[in-house]
């Protein structure tokens, strides 16, 4: 029996191949949720005009990988103390977010969230929401796996919006 995670990380291109290599994930789909409009467009959502936050949900095994596992991976694909978006993507529709899909997934996400704070790892407060699943609308096709579909694109894209090396200085650090 599989279930669903959804997660806000800003550039949903970013958020795919962290999840997508994997045994027990079936399925990555970028795409938008938690805002107003119905069937947003890329436009529409990148524009704020939607009150989407872009997202990838992820269909996964929890016999074989963990909701927590995801959790660890999600945390450190975002900066958790940046809530006006994410690395050189900004606004609202690029602010981080967990989308709880039930009330066990909700008690995991908060207990990672705490643990986070607690490690005294990042010098600001964590302030990414949990936040309850809404319906999740998936991206254009060529939004989907964009990541095998163009990948010079998407390592330009990634190197020059520094995620990287804000994930390598956050996760690799010798004192955390």
């Amino acid at each position: 029996m599989t279930e669903k995670a959804t997660f806000a990380g800003g550039c949903f291109w970013c958020m795919v191949k962290p999840f997508d290599q994997f045994d027990g994930i079936e399925q990555v789909i970028s795409g938008y949720t938690g805002g107003h409009l119905a069937t947003p467009a890329y436009e529409q959502v990148k524009n704020g005009h939607s009150g989407h936050l872009e997202a990838v949900e992820i269909t996964f095994d929890p016999a074989v990988f963990s909701y927590e596992h995801l959790l660890e991976i999600f945390w450190q694909q975002i900066d958790p103390t940046d809530n006006d978006g994410q690395f050189q993507d900004r606004g609202p529709s690029y602010q981080p977010a967990i989308f709880v899909h039930n009330a066990q997934q909700r008690k995991l996400a908060e207990a990672s969230k705490r643990k986070l704070a607690d490690s005294n790892r990042f010098d600001k407060p964590i302030v990414t929401k949990i936040l309850d699943a809404e319906t999740f609308y998936p991206a254009e096709d060529y939004h989907q796996d964009f990541y095998k579909k163009h990948p010079t694109h998407y390592l330009r894209d990634r190197k020059a919006s520094g995620r990287d090396v804000f994930l390598d200085a956050a996760w690799n650090k010798a004192d955390a």
